[in-house]
């Protein structure tokens, strides 16, 4: 994009009346008409100035929508200023509340941008103590969104840190790491796993997304399957459903073995996962087999039942289609 383009950028912010907006709603329809004016190279460095300038809550959400839109460059230092300096951003807004979320929107504005440059001051926010723990949920977010491998080891160490004290953002951290599918990550990830918390914890939700980021990095070795092992065993029903889940692509040869011994789990969830991955390892041979066999549980024959006759359904509509 030029350099110096000659637009009337304080000229238009009086005319829209962007920095004492008594209408917020007059000041947006003013912006909106500009698009007839000026075309989109020119609209998001008018934004922009715009973004730097407004003090009204509504008019910045309303640009910062924009902004997100167009994903240019010449955004990035105006929204990692305002991420980063609070304190700017609270002598044009009063209300704490409108500021966080302002900040939120900020963070996924730089994850869709997929920008590098932002990683940096997203994790910043993140380790900060005195961070605003929504703030600090929507920048572990949005480092899984970015991709970059740089945020990684700072992401581990969030997990591994004893003060950090909100389980949410260690399931973000955990969620991040599994968007970003290093296997560096998957040591950090088994240690949740091998943890020996209760199931009244909240921290379940914590292996729960431990499972999940598991599930999209390749990984290999005795010490993940042993984990694997364990959290079959767990309390958490949804854990369960996670690690059967982890197994059926885990492509290891032993699978198949534990994930049968699931079929006769005490809950009901847990036995119909077992029964859809046993089918996505061994095809539709693996449901006749439960259905003849008189050792399956009940519950797990009525699975294969009941997925047996969708994949009829199924098959006598895609006929009908051909036909057709």
């Amino acid at each position: 994009m030029e350099e110096n383009i000659n637009i009337p950028f304080e000229k238009l912010a009086q005319e829209c009346n962007i920095i004492n907006p008594q209408n917020p709603k007059e000041v947006i329809d003013k912006v909106v008409a500009l698009s007839s004016d000026y075309p989109s190279e020119y609209l998001i460095l008018i934004y922009n100035y715009f973004f730097e300038h407004s003090n009204n809550y509504e008019v910045l959400m309303f640009l910062l929508q924009k902004i997100d839109k167009y994903k240019d460059k010449s955004s990035r230092g105006i929204l990692i200023d305002s991420l980063i300096m609070k304190s700017k951003l609270s002598q044009r807004i009063s209300d704490p509340d409108n500021i966080t979320r302002i900040r939120v929107n900020i963070t996924k504005a730089l994850a869709n941008t997929k920008d590098s440059q932002a990683v940096y001051p997203l994790l910043y926010c993140l380790n900060s103590k005195d961070e605003n723990y929504k703030v600090k949920l929507s920048c572990a977010e949005a480092l899984g969104k970015i991709g970059d491998r740089y945020a990684v080891l700072p992401l581990m160490n969030i997990l591994e840190d004893e003060t950090e004290s909100s389980v949410y953002v260690k399931e973000s951290a955990v969620s991040a790491l599994g968007m970003i599918g290093d296997e560096k990550a998957v040591d950090s990830l088994v240690s949740i796993l091998e943890s020996k918390k209760g199931f009244l914890d909240k921290f379940t939700f914590l292996k729960e997304r431990a499972l999940e980021a598991l599930n999209k990095i390749n990984f290999k070795g005795d010490r993940v399957f042993n984990a694997l092992v364990k959290s079959l065993r767990d309390e958490s029903p949804q854990v369960r459903i996670n690690a059967i889940e982890v197994l059926m692509n885990s492509d290891d040869e032993r699978a198949i073995d534990l994930i049968k011994g699931m079929l006769s789990d005490s809950n009901t969830e847990v036995v119909q996962n077992a029964v859809i991955a046993l089918y996505n390892l061994l095809g539709d041979d693996i449901l006749s087999q439960l259905i003849s066999d008189d050792n399956t549980p009940e519950t797990a024959k009525n699975e294969a039942l009941r997925l047996q006759d969708d994949l009829r359904e199924e098959a006598i509509e895609e006929a009908n289609e051909k036909d057709e």
